[in-house]
Parts: C-alpha cells; sequence; structure tokens
C-alpha cells in the first residue's frame, strides 16, 4: 500500500478519465523536451508531475493528485490498459512493485518499454526510491520539496512515549498492517507501533473480536485505501481512542512527506493526548 493499496480494496470514485483524441501528442511542453512518462503509482505521480513538468503523458484512474491533473487515463493499478500505454509511446513507466502485477510490467517490457520498478518499506527507503524515480525522468533534476522533506523526518524529535496502534486499512474483512510496511514505519518515527508489525503478513486479515483483544492503547484509521470516517470505523472499538487520519499523509510517498509529521502528530495527539 505504497500510496494506494489498488483497485480491488477501494471505496472513492477514481479520478474523471481524461482522453485526449491523440493520445500520442498528449502533451508538447516549450522549450527542452522531457522524458514521456506513463505513472502507475498515485504518489509517483504526484511526485513527477510537480518536479518535471510536461514529463507525463499517462496516469491511472486513481492518480488524484495533482488535482488539475491533465493526462491520458490508462485504467487502474492492477488492470491498467497495456495497449493504450504502449500507443502513448512512453520513454519510461514507473511502477511499484506492491501496487502494480508483475504480467502487466512484464508485458510493457516485451513491448519494448523500460519500467523502473520501486520497492518501498520505510521512510528511507521511500527518499532513495523518489530520487531514483526523478533522476531517470531527468538526470540531476531534485526539487526543493524532496529536500524540505527529508528534513522534516530526519529532524524529527524522539518521541517522548511509546504508544501501541491497531492500523486497519480495511473492513469487511478487517484487514491491518502487519510487518514491513511503509505507513508502520512512518507511525513508528512518530511514536506509535504497530500491534501487529510481528505478524508474518504484510496485510493481515484479522477478525474483529482478535483485533479488540490485541491490547492495543490507539486505533488509527486512515480514510483511504478504505474510507473510515467519524461514523464508519470507530463504532467498532468502542473503549478504544481512535485517530483519523489522512491517508494520502500515512500511505503516500512524495510531496506530502514534507506535510506528513505534522500532520500525522496532530491527528495522533487530538485522539491520544499523551502522545
Amino acid at each position: 500500500m505504497s500510496g494506494t493499496s489498488g483497485d480491488t480494496v477501494r471505496t472513492s470514485a477514481p479520478t474523471p478519465a481524461s482522453t485526449p483524441a491523440d493520445e500520442r501528442s498528449a502533451v508538447s511542453p516549450p522549450g527542452r523536451t522531457p522524458p514521456r512518462v506513463v505513472s502507475l503509482v498515485p504518489s509517483l505521480t504526484e511526485a513527477v508531475a510537480l518536479s518535471v513538468p510536461g514529463a507525463l503523458v499517462g496516469a491511472t484512474d486513481w492518480c488524484s493528485r495533482p488535482v488539475d491533473l491533465d493526462v491520458v487515463r490508462v485504467g487502474g493499478t492492477k488492470n491498467p490498459d497495456v495497449g493504450r500505454i504502449v500507443r502513448l509511446a512512453p520513454d519510461l513507466v514507473v511502477a511499484n512493485e506492491e501496487e502494480n502485477r508483475e504480467p502487466d510490467l512484464t508485458a510493457l517490457r516485451e513491448a519494448g518499454i523500460e519500467v523502473l520498478v520501486t520497492e518501498v518499506r520505510d521512510v528511507p527507503g521511500a527518499f532513495r526510491e523518489l530520487a531514483r524515480v526523478l533522476d531517470a525522468c531527468r538526470p540531476g533534476t531534485r526539487p526543493r520539496w524532496l529536500d524540505e522533506a527529508e528534513a522534516a523526518w530526519t529532524q524529527l524529535p524522539e518521541p517522548a512515549r511509546r504508544t501501541t496502534a491497531i492500523v486497519p486499512v480495511w473492513r469487511r474483512p478487517w484487514m491491518v498492517l502487519g510487518r514491513d510496511t511503509f505507513a508502520g514505519d512512518v507511525l513508528a518515527r512518530l511514536g506509535v507501533d504497530n500491534a501487529y508489525a510481528g505478524h508474518t503478513d504484510r496485510y493481515p486479515r484479522v477478525p474483529l473480536p482478535d483485533l479488540r483483544a490485541a491490547g492495543a492503547d490507539l486505533v488509527v484509521l486512515p480514510d483511504e485505501p478504505y474510507r473510515f470516517t467519524a461514523d464508519d470505523g470507530p463504532e467498532a472499538f468502542e473503549g478504544l481512542p481512535c485517530a483519523l487520519v489522512d491517508g494520502r499523509m500515512l500511505t503516500w510517498y512524495g510531496p506530502s512527506l514534507a506535510e506528513a509529521p505534522g500532520v500525522l502528530s496532530a491527528a495522533l495527539r487530538a485522539a491520544h493526548p499523551r502522545l
């Protein structure tokens, strides 16, 4: 769930598709021509769009940032339209090993398209992969937001105290963060330890009675991939404080990383003042 968790676990509608009549000429920026890039990962779409203007020619239906993004839509993260991507003739497709399916990436490679696949398990890894993607899009380009985001995380004070949380990402059935997740590492750096960090699965299905009996101090409820709200989620954990958090701040690795420590910390403290 690096920046989303895919089409099979979404409740909100995707961004309306934008399909120019001539897909090949979707972008024609003045001056130096950037590489033609298709992004299959929402957080990478935002990063590339803000860092290398004019480079993106295609993105998934789930790529909602920047809000004014106007490129060809190529389907979902789990079911992209490979033919449409090939017709866009990109120089590069950026993907993620968790977000996208290997058969689709293989088909793109077999069509002669370069595919860069990211793997993100923690905050330092996110910065390494972001630098790799942006360098592939335009070598030598390092946007200011990336420096600001790195500073925001490297200068975090050591948490004064720690707490343990359950972090659901879906219900019906209930699924939570398990081992080796980017979102789990984000929370750990803010003083919140994932109760299921030692689970053998990265996103285990856990029955609600077991979640209630896990002994956690807090429940963290993001608004994506499942859109938890004040009326949908907290009622299942009566007696436990629940922090409703911005899913983009918790799960996306991109420009939102600069704001994430402050935004998430405020939401966590509002639910659990001892943090």
